[in-house]
């Protein structure tokens, strides 16, 4: 099979492509053809050796994309050869073919874009558990997102407006501000433009994928408000005193979406639910930007720039 490698942790520097040994298949796993491979943080800080990666001679990196089954183990029975499945949380996806365990793969639906299920399978289902299971959901409450058109944002920014809150959130460029407020946002702001003065304790509920800007986060939030806080893409977060959001009834929850995508039920059931919002026309996503996984060494610079708007894809 070709795939995208590494033998030592580094910049994109230390990434090749090439031909590696195709996978074997255990009696419950598919053998899947990749159509798309999606490129998240993740893989950046995988890559760097700051964050889990699988063991592997050489390191395959990617654990999220779509594909088609082309073999199948002994005791699967739910899928068979031509079907298509969508997959998040399988290791080495950064190659041409997968193994992945009947338990986690999502059917691809036939009336949904097999490019579309690729650009919101991760991000899709990760919005999900931050808004209906650590979100509060109530309805004409008013939330904020950072990052609101980037991967997770534009989903999760459409799917609270979806259910019937007000969006608000910060986007680096005027062009992403557009984006944000095309996608049904009320207010979008732009950083370093010294708005937040005048929302100093407003938000009921401040979603914060960056990290370091988590005080921000909680100086917006009115009394009894709470941060979702799910990632650090902009660093680590700084020191909180927990005594301070005591004394205003703050909260900080936090989650991480493998402790909900626990059994093949439960993968089912959220990805209906997340597949229903575009089928209804309530979200729209821009066109992920793709790159031939040949040149997966340039995805990745291009991720760490920060220019990409939505998702990246690696297409074998």
């Amino acid at each position: 099979m070709k795939a995208l490698f590494f033998n030592e942790f580094g910049s994109s520097d230390v990434l090749e492509y090439g031909e590696l040994p195709d996978p074997i298949i255990c009696e419950n796993e598919l053998l899947v053809e990749m159509n798309y491979i999606g490129l998240n943080y993740a893989d950046i800080y995988r890559r760097k050796g700051t964050y889990h990666i699988e063991e592997r001679t050489p390191y395959i990196n990617g654990y999220e994309g779509v594909g088609t089954v082309v073999g199948l183990g002994c005791s699967v029975s739910n899928y068979k050869l031509g079907d298509k499945v969508l997959f998040v949380d399988v290791p080495f996806s950064n190659a041409n073919l997968v193994a992945v365990p009947e338990e986690n793969a999502i059917r691809v639906p036939d009336d949904i874009n097999t490019k579309l299920v690729a650009s919101i399978g991760l991000q899709g289902l990760t919005a999900d558990f931050l808004a209906h299971d650590l979100g509060d959901g109530q309805q004409n409450s008013n939330v904020f997102v950072h990052g609101i058109s980037g991967g997770i944002g534009q989903i999760l920014s459409q799917m609270l407006t979806a259910d019937g809150l007000n969006v608000y959130g910060i986007t680096s460029s005027q062009e992403k501000q557009r984006l944000a407020l095309n996608q049904g946002a009320k207010k979008v702001f732009l950083r370093n433009s010294n708005w937040e003065e005048e929302y100093v304790s407003f938000f009921d509920t401040v979603y914060d994928g960056v990290g370091i800007t988590l005080l921000d986060s909680i100086n917006l939030l009115k009394n009894k408000g709470k941060v979702v806080f799910f990632g650090m893409a902009g660093g680590n977060p700084p020191s909180i005193d927990f005594v301070k959001l005591l004394s205003q009834s703050k909260s900080i929850v936090t989650g991480d979406l493998w402790d909900y995508l626990t059994s093949s039920q439960e993968r089912i059931n959220r990805s209906n639910r997340l597949f229903e919002y575009f089928r209804e026309g309530e979200i729209h996503i821009s066109e992920p930007t793709i790159f031939p996984l040949s040149r997966g060494k340039e995805a990745h610079k291009f991720l760490e720039s920060g220019k990409s708007v939505g998702k990246i894809l690696l297409q074998p």
